[in-house]
């Protein structure tokens, strides 16, 4: 009986265990529906993630923005003159006691005294370049063979500002007007991508920004920004110095003196007086007049023909800081499109003119046309602010916003006097 029991229990141990069957379609099933999850779960965490990346970004790394640019305005009557130049390292070793001496001697050039001023020159020249660069704009185009090629206008420009993300240049707009891509050179050849931040018809002006952080730190360690002089009424007769392409092509230099400074440009919107030198220039020059301290207190424009040649000429930086600074901060600049002037005193009594901006043109299909204003209308009032000169007018249009109304107060010359209209206006 035991036996038996004990060979049943061997019997049974040594039974073999069958492998459960495998069901391939529920396998299947369960591996696509796991894949399936997989791919769902990641693709909810990619777009989780692209939707709450930014916003962790920029609490933890909160984007800088653009401070305001403010230009700074330098005094002329700082410059130094020429016999600074030249006595600079005498009068600083000299104790100040000892020179009380009024001046009687004749004093005698040599020629190492003229060599030595114009190094003095060209060094300041050297320095000035550090705030000059070159602005190229490529314009693609197809000649008659279908072959596709590039124009590339070149113009000088000027380093006005920087407001902590972007550097600010100032350039001509005929170069960047049509261009498709805008490039940057700097004084080390170092070449960077810019864009237009702003541009006035009017003045033929515009501002190009490049990326602080697309410069390369060599580079930004080199480059400075220009310091912009008054041109006050001294201005007459100055020493100064063309730089950038006064000569249409190429980075060149003219050294000369201002030769007069009460001329006015009648501008849309804009009077600006025109400095003129005694220096033969390019008819497509560009760049800046600076003087003997290193200030910039012109942009050189379009010349005029003189007796030997294109007499170099630029518009007064006094008559365009305002322009500048709004242009650097990318905010329109609102026009009417009036060309103007003064009404003189003598003028105002003799013939009853009232004071204020005399208008002498309008331009076609301007808001100015469209308001109703006439040549020979005087402006003497816009919007809340007294217009007692073109001066005014243009200070006054400068704190206008494009699109927005505004009431234009002009006295019309009537049959018998000057009557006061009130006009509406939206400036654009």
């Amino acid at each position: 009986m035991e036996e038996n029991q004990t060979s049943q229990e061997i019997e049974f141990i040594k039974e073999k265990v069958k492998e459960r069957p495998l069901n391939r379609k529920k396998l299947i099933r369960r591996t696509l529906l796991t894949a399936s999850m997989a791919v769902i779960f990641g693709l909810i965490a990619c777009l989780t993630f692209l939707v709450l990346e930014p916003v962790f970004t920029n609490l933890l790394y909160p984007e800088e923005e653009p401070r305001q640019v403010q230009l700074q305005e330098e005094d002329i009557e700082d410059e130094m003159r020429p016999e600074d130049m030249i006595l600079e390292e005498e009068t600083q070793t000299q104790p100040v006691a000892e020179v009380v001496q009024p001046v009687v001697e004749k004093v005698e050039l040599e020629m190492s005294d003229y060599q030595r001023l114009y190094r003095l020159m060209y060094g300041l020249v050297q320095e000035t370049e550090k705030s000059m660069v070159t602005v190229v704009g490529v314009v693609t185009d197809m000649d008659w063979f279908d072959n596709i090629y590039e124009n590339q206008g070149q113009s000088a420009g000027l380093i006005v500002a920087e407001n902590g993300v972007e550097l600010l240049i100032l350039t001509d707009r005929d170069v960047v007007e049509s261009a498709e891509s805008l490039a940057v050179v700097f004084s080390d050849e170092t070449r960077v991508e810019g864009t237009v931040k702003s541009q006035d018809p009017q003045t033929g002006l515009a501002i190009v920004s490049v990326m602080l952080s697309g410069i390369p730190e060599k580079t930004r360690e080199e480059i400075r920004t220009a310091v912009l002089g008054s041109s006050g009424s001294s201005i007459l007769a100055t020493p100064v110095i063309a730089m950038g392409r006064p000569l249409g092509s190429g980075t060149s230099i003219i050294y000369g003196m201002v030769t007069s400074a009460d001329a006015k440009v009648n501008l849309v919107d804009h009077n600006v007086r025109r400095l003129t030198t005694d220096m033969v220039g390019d008819q497509n020059s560009s760049g800046v007049l600076v003087n003997l301290s290193g200030q910039v207190i012109g942009i050189l424009r379009p010349t005029e023909e003189g007796h030997e040649g294109e007499l170099l000429s630029a518009y007064s930086m006094a008559d365009l800081r305002a322009l500048i600074e709004k242009m650097s901060n990318g905010v329109r600049v609102a026009h009417l499109g009036v060309t103007g002037t003064d009404v003189p005193a003598s003028i105002s009594e003799e013939l009853g003119v009232p004071l204020g901006a005399y208008v002498t043109q309008i331009q076609m299909d301007s808001p100015a046309m469209e308001a109703g204003i006439q040549s020979g209308d005087v402006i003497t009032r816009l919007g809340e602010t007294e217009i007692g000169s073109f001066t005014d007018y243009q200070e006054a249009l400068m704190d206008l916003l494009p699109g927005n109304e505004v009431t234009v107060t002009v006295m019309r010359q009537g049959p018998e006097a000057y009557q006061e209209m009130l006009l509406e206006a939206v400036p654009e």
